[in-house]
């Protein structure tokens, strides 16, 4: 799952849904991804505020980071960015789900949380987590996609400073056009590359995504 804090907004709503027949009580946990050099990525621990102003914070932060949901209920958290935004930045935000103690912050007495402990026992549990991986665009977004059109490879490299989509992947025969391959999605970082393998006899397709602009690209093995 993913998602986009766009230029000029500073926070994004996001709705946690409890289908199961109990209260959920959910942790929210939020990592920053740097990536090296070599476009490898590392989480680390979002940035905690400090005493300096706003403007200098630099970091994501999701209010609240503790919500009990009821069965069948609903609950929203906001992620809001704080800090300049000269770059593009990366988030991993999990909800995790968690038997509350009184370590978690979520205000429950001992007797609330020995009650709640019963009546998970009483029934099958399973706590599954899930999370989105949140793009915080800059300020300023540029987008400046370029094109290598070869004879074996199709390259689409991104020289602008916010990531592009390739939507609607998919290969499709030349002639029997319901021959299709299943339809994929990429994400291509500023200064990064993807490049396409062509194939015999077949049709490649994408839809690129800057931002909300979207155009078709279409290419064969010549």
């Amino acid at each position: 799952m993913f998602g986009f804090l766009e230029s000029g907004k500073s926070a994004v709503l996001k709705r946690i849904y409890n289908s199961g027949s109990s209260t959920a009580f959910v942790k929210v946990v939020v990592q920053e991804i740097i990536y090296d050099a070599h476009g490898q990525p590392a989480e680390q621990p979002a940035k905690a505020l400090s005493a300096g102003p706003l403007t200098a914070q630099n970091t994501l932060l999701a209010s609240p980071a503790r919500m009990i949901i009821p069965a069948n209920g609903m609950q929203s958290t906001r992620l809001l960015f704080m800090g300049k935004r000269e770059h593009e930045r990366y988030y991993r935000v999990r909800f995790i789900p968690v038997l509350p103690t009184s370590a978690d912050s979520f205000d429950q007495s001992a007797d609330d949380q020995k009650g709640y402990e019963k009546e998970l026992a009483a029934q099958v549990t399973l706590l599954t987590g899930f999370g989105t991986f949140l793009f915080v665009r800059p300020d300023k977004v540029t987008f400046d996609t370029r094109f290598n059109d070869g004879k074996d490879t199709y390259s689409v490299h991104n020289a602008g400073n916010s990531v592009i989509a390739l939507d609607f992947v998919k290969t499709c025969h030349v002639e029997r056009t319901a021959e299709c391959s299943g339809i994929a999605q990429h994400y291509v970082l500023p200064g990064s590359t993807y490049i396409f393998t062509k194939e015999d006899n077949k049709l490649h397709s994408f839809v690129l995504q800057e931002g909300t602009a979207e155009r078709k690209i279409s290419f064969t093995r010549t």
